[in-house]
């Protein structure tokens, strides 16, 4: 059981250690006026509380510390959105996990990805796997349209210009070229995760995707789980997920 460290804790920490949500989410949850903390809306980022002492809502809910921390591992079909709740009224990934923790996915998967999804109600987990200074590695397999050249291989090894930024050096490997179809499939490695990274690579190369899924976080793999399903994470493999990275 974590005990509390200090007599103020920011906002955003607090409402993650409650399993709540993310710390980066959390922030988000304040500029969208849903926090209030002993009955007044929060307006800003970067408040602090004491904990055991000032109460916290989300959305009219009191949030409370919980003790017991789950990480559950999910093979997210299409057609899902990587959040808690959708404004718009489509299916989330919590609706394919079995179990009573408030749980939340940690990072994301678009709505047309599939693969490789870990949830958890651990923010100080969640910090840790997301944060870009960690670098940890993600894997897709990926359906792409045409056949890559070497040199627009290698510009993967250097660094692509998308969108006003340099990626990170990266590995896209072709593991089979179907003539008929005139498609590729590859294997593509990446250690950061802007918002439909690996599919924007694509399309930098001429490449555009035709599906994806990711296959690995980290040394995690997805393995034969189906699409759909879930399981918990083995204590052995938290820790080595998070032996990489220092929260």
């Amino acid at each position: 059981m974590q005990k509390w460290k200090e007599l103020l804790m920011r906002l955003n920490k607090y409402i993650a250690f409650c399993g709540a949500a993310s710390r980066r989410k959390a922030d988000e949850l304040v500029l969208q006026g849903r926090v209030r903390i002993n009955g007044i809306l929060v307006k800003e980022v970067g408040v602090q509380i004491e904990p055991g002492i000032d109460t916290v809502e989300i959305d009219g809910k009191t949030i409370t510390p919980e003790d017991e921390k789950v990480y559950i591992m999910l093979n997210k079909p299409t057609g899902y959105v990587s959040t808690a709740k959708d404004q718009f009224g489509r299916k989330t990934v919590l609706d394919l996990v079995d179990t009573d923790k408030r749980v939340y996915p940690v990072g994301r998967l678009d709505y047309d990805t599939s693969g490789l999804i870990i949830l958890t109600n651990d923010g100080d987990f969640s910090y840790a796997m997301t944060h870009p200074k960690h670098e940890i590695k993600k894997v897709y397999i990926a359906k792409i349209k045409g056949k890559p050249s070497i040199s627009q291989i290698a510009l993967f090894e250097r660094g692509l210009r998308i969108e006003g930024y340099t990626t990170a050096p990266s590995r896209l490997e072709l593991l089979k070229y179907d003539a008929a179809s005139d498609s590729s499939v590859v294997r593509i490695t990446i250690h950061e995760g802007k918002n439909r990274q690996v599919r924007k690579m694509c399309d930098a190369i001429g490449h555009p995707v035709m599906s994806l899924s990711r296959v690995q976080i980290g040394h995690l793999n997805l393995g034969d789980l189906e699409k759909g399903k879930s399981r918990p994470l083995k204590a052995e493999e938290v820790k080595r997920l998070l032996k990489a990275v220092t929260i």
